[in-house]
């Protein structure tokens, strides 16, 4: 038994997360490890939630997380040390496994490094090569020992590559199904909400160039709102995110917000404008009738509409129409449509057509029972135990 506890104290296991949701969805696979291997030595990069759970962190997701072609070249003497730094951490700890999780410009460069020096390389959260840069897919064959994957489709996809991926279940899925929210009834009460007002929730996103680029059109489009449907607005701000950057925007816009969780955003609204990204499917998950913006540099939409072959750029829309459908099941704004004026246009279809919130309503929830209710955490964390 000593021996035993000897050998798993000794065991060491690298992980790099470069974003917020990155940082979540290992804290919740690496809490599940810890459980069965509480000597575990966790380190590499992360954020809050991983640095709660003990990881020693070389660089935090705050500082890696960088959003579009243009900005990650500016950043690329910072990007290059941060490589170097954990490339030397790697050579001194000498980790038994790797944990890579999404953020595959950094991942996958650090997966054909550990697989040069006999490190097991599990993947979680593919990089998403069935919408662009299939390139990928090579070094994904070559580099990675374990793929697992939280859409269904992706195992097909990967399969007709010859590249086995398992699924692991929808780390999104499994984070809500953990949520203790009360009763609509009681946060309307608590508000003084009258019942038959609308409320409109508002995620303006999580990077800087995002609340920059479409926050502002959000507001001028809440503005007539308020007066058209005395309507009430939740807004939900990124907690990692320096709330300033949201304040500067809403400084003069004469809207009065009620302050909430992302997850109180989706649940108590009647409808929600979103910032494309994670939050569509969390959105998917509540069921909530959304409209998906998604506004960025002209240069960085130039090369991504180039490069993307996809006909909707929403996760809501691709888990519930599929990859190749040009249907979709929430409308997008994207660029140019992200104005007061088309977002109005969008928002007053909805909220005077019952019936067509309903139904859009209704789609989400049944797209939902395709995301699996497995834990990936628990999955994942399998997988890893099984390389200690």
């Amino acid at each position: 038994m000593f021996q035993l506890k000897q050998h798993m104290r000794d065991k060491k296991l690298f992980v790099l997360a470069g974003e917020v949701s990155g940082d979540l969805h290992a804290s919740e696979v690496i809490d599940v490890v810890h459980a069965k291997c509480p000597a575990l030595k966790v380190f590499g990069t992360g954020g809050r939630r991983l640095r709660a759970l003990g990881a020693d962190l070389l660089y935090d997701v705050d500082s890696l997380s960088v959003m579009g072609f243009v900005e990650v070249i500016k950043q690329g003497l910072f990007l290059r040390k941060v490589m170097r730094d954990l490339k030397r951490s790697i050579a001194r700890e000498k980790p038994d496994v790797a944990l890579l999780v999404d953020y595959p410009g950094m991942n996958l460069i650090m997966a054909r490094h550990l697989h040069r020096l006999g490190i097991p390389v599990i993947y979680y959260i593919s990089p998403k090569v069935w919408a662009w840069k299939e390139g990928r897919i090579r070094k994904i064959r070559e580099y990675v020992d374990h793929l697992m994957v939280i859409f269904d489709f992706e195992v097909d996809f990967y399969k007709r590559h010859g590249i086995k991926a398992e699924f692991a279940g929808n780390p999104v899925v499994e984070e809500i199904g953990k949520l203790q929210l009360r009763p609509k009834r009681d946060f309307l009460r608590e508000h003084r909400i009258e019942g038959g007002r609308k409320i409109i929730g508002l995620l303006p996103g999580s990077r800087k160039q995002e609340i920059a680029f479409i926050f502002p059109e959000m507001l001028r489009a809440a503005r007539v709102l308020q007066k058209k449907y005395d309507a009430v607005f939740l807004l939900g701000k990124a907690p990692h995110v320096n709330h300033r950057l949201y304040d500067t925007c809403i400084e003069g816009a004469g809207i009065s917000f009620i302050d909430c969780s992302a997850y109180e955003v989706m649940k108590y609204s009647d409808l929600a404008l979103v910032t494309s990204g994670t939050a569509t499917l969390e959105a998917l998950c509540f069921g909530v009738p959304m409209i998906v913006l998604y506004k960025t540099g002209k240069l960085n939409y130039a090369i991504g509409k180039r490069l993307v072959r996809l006909h909707s750029i929403s996760l809501a829309n691709l888990v519930a129409k599929g990859l190749d459908a040009r249907e979709r099941a929430v409308p997008e704004l994207l660029q140019h449509e992200v104005a007061a004026d088309r977002i109005l246009q969008e928002v007053s279809r909805l909220l005077d057509d019952e019936k067509a919130a309903e139904n859009m309503r209704q789609e989400l929830l049944a797209a939902k029972t395709r995301l699996s209710s497995m834990l990936p955490s628990e999955t994942v964390a399998s997988v890893i135990c099984g390389y200690l």
